[in-house]
């Protein structure tokens, strides 16, 4: 077995910041091909990406002119791939450079393979976002500490999937928004719900139905540290008077989510049961607080 350090990996914010935040932008041009091309399903399920052995990959996707073709993510030779249907296959280096430059080579690539596609070019969920064509202050790139958050999101992954398997209802696969930067699941009671007045259109989509949600993201202004979060949508009354384990989750008033430190994870004695814990914990909070069916975990 890969020793710890590999499996859970250290990740502090401050010290990657720049290179997560130059991440952030490229995975975005990298999730707008699918959002671009891909049919509309509920609450956004035909935007995200998926974990893979070496990164993050797309799903296949048809192109308008009849050719299939996925955008693969490699974070280990750091590099993104287009590989179509055709046998073509064409490679955008992730190197450290503006996000300028690589939202155009990206643009090429896909054109020399034969799949062209024209993008939104505003980030998503981003406060002051800079178009991808002009976006020329977010350039670094540290491939070890791209392959720190990849091989950590490998292990929560897997236990993100180990609790998604007790559930008998509707459940979301583990995905990745290249939005919000998290990768999450989504249990569904199977009854609809109103999103909040004031939604936008993204929130108007995704909170349209009723929801227990649980993920991980490497931190932003608002939490400066690797966090997993959880919460219930509509929120119960009380849920933020919940019990919960392990003794290091709290409940965030200022977000409406419970969170857990990444760092208390990969710290525990047995950190699969330590975020086991967390998701079974929350889950329950907002499962009773809300009325779920319990035969949905029975």
């Amino acid at each position: 077995m890969p020793p710890r350090d590999e499996l859970w990996p250290e990740l502090p914010y401050d010290a990657w910041r720049e290179t997560k935040d130059t991440l952030h932008m490229k995975l975005q041009v990298v999730g707008k091909v699918r959002l671009a091309l891909a049919p509309m399903e509920p609450q956004w399920a035909n935007v995200p990406l998926y974990l893979t052995a070496r990164g993050l990959n797309s799903s296949p996707i048809r192109h308008p002119g009849g050719e299939m073709f996925d955008v693969d993510v490699d974070f280990s030779d750091h590099e993104v791939r287009i590989r179509a249907g055709n046998g073509l296959v064409e490679v955008v280096p992730l190197r450290a450079r503006p996000v300028a430059e690589f939202y155009e080579e990206l643009l090429r690539a896909l054109e020399r393979a034969g799949v062209p596609v024209e993008l939104s070019v505003v980030p998503s969920e981003v406060a002051d976002p800079i178009p991808f064509p002009e976006d020329t202050r977010h350039a670094s790139y540290e491939p070890d500490w791209a392959w720190r958050f990849w091989r950590a999101m490998l292990s929560i992954d897997a236990v993100l999937k180990e609790h998604r398997a007790g559930f008998r209802g509707k459940t979301s696969p583990v995905h990745f928004f290249w939005g919000s930067f998290d990768l999450a699941l989504t249990r569904y009671s199977g009854r609809p719900a109103d999103p909040p007045p004031d939604s936008d259109t993204i929130t108007s989509h995704s909170a349209d139905a009723e929801q227990i949600a649980a993920g991980w993201w490497p931190g932003d202004a608002r939490v400066e540290a690797p966090t997993f979060f959880a919460y219930a949508l509509p929120r119960p009354d009380g849920i933020e008077g919940a019990q919960l384990a392990p003794a290091d989750a709290s409940w965030s008033e200022d977000l409406g989510e419970f969170l857990l430190p990444y760092e208390a994870v990969r710290q525990a004695a047995d950190p699969r049961r330590a975020l086991l814990d967390f998701l079974r914990t929350t889950y329950e909070a907002g499962a009773r607080l809300g009325g779920w069916d319990p035969a949905l975990t029975g």
